[in-house]
Parts: structure tokens; C-alpha cells; sequence
């Protein structure tokens, strides 16, 4: 998080157990703690999948470092921007120069822990999603 003090990582615990609205509601509260420099160092460790968005202040490349001992994986987050591409579906438009939205995602991972294939799946996984926000409406709970 951006924050008068600088960028700050807290922690949102057992994710996994969280209902889209609760990740909403602890991200809200850690993030007015982290405006009033009040996170305690419970709210800034136990992470093990960390979600840096640096697209939300502007930049559009990151090279994500795992530092912290119970970390695993990083993902690091561009901004979302404009690009002219060809289009790639079958049909009349295919070739043709269109206006297409691209994001750039930057993965690291702890190769003790995780192996670099199941981190090229799991990005697989996460690109589908955001691509198609509409399959994880079917996994909501």
C-alpha cells in the first residue's frame, strides 16, 4: 500500500477461508491503518503469496523480489493500458489492427518451496480470470 510513510505490505490472514466481500472489508481496514501509520507487525508479516500493485500509482513494469523467510510468490501487478494488436479470433476482423487493453504480470517465486512450472500454471490460471472475470463468478462463495 502507498502510504505517507512509504509502500507497506500487510497481510491479509487465511485468505483462502475469506468471502469476496470479507477480502473487501480486512483490505478496507488495513488499508485506513495503514493510512493512519497504525499497522501492527501481526498486520505486516505472515504472508505467503504476496499482490503488489504498482499499476494503482502508475507503473507499468515491476521485477518482484521474494525477501521476506515465509514467502513464496510474488505477483506483481503493471497498470492496464491501451496498445493497437491484431486480432487474433478466427472471423472477418482476424489480422485487422484493433485496440486492445494489455497488463503486464511479473512472477517470483521461491524455486525451494515451488517449482517455476506450477507457477507458470498458476499464472495461466490468474491471466484466465482476469480475462474472463466471469469464471470467478461461478467460484465465488
Amino acid at each position: 500500500m502507498d502510504t505517507p510513510s512509504g509502500l507497506l505490505v500487510p497481510s491479509i490472514k487465511n485468505l483462502q477461508t475469506l468471502s469476496i466481500p470479507s477480502i473487501a472489508t480486512e483490505l478496507a481496514r488495513l488499508r485506513a491503518l495503514a493510512s493512519a501509520g497504525k499497522l501492527t507487525s501481526a498486520d505486516l508479516t505472515g504472508g505467503t503469496i504476496t499482490v503488489s500493485n504498482i499499476g494503482s500509482i502508475g507503473g507499468t513494469y515491476v521485477s518482484p523480489i521474494v525477501a521476506s523467510g515465509n514467502e513464496v510468490a510474488i505477483l506483481g501487478l503493471g497498470r492496464r493500458r491501451v496498445v493497437p494488436a491484431f486480432c487474433e479470433e478466427e472471423g472477418p476482423r482476424q489480422g485487422e489492427v484493433v485496440r486492445k487493453e494489455v497488463m503486464c504480470f511479473s512472477w517470483a517465486a521461491d524455486h525451494r518451496v515451488v517449482d517455476g512450472a506450477t507457477v507458470a500454471r498458476c499464472a495461466e490460471v490468474v491471466r484466465g480470470l482476469v480475462e474472463r472475470p466471469e469464471g470467478m463468478i461461478v467460484q465465488m462463495r
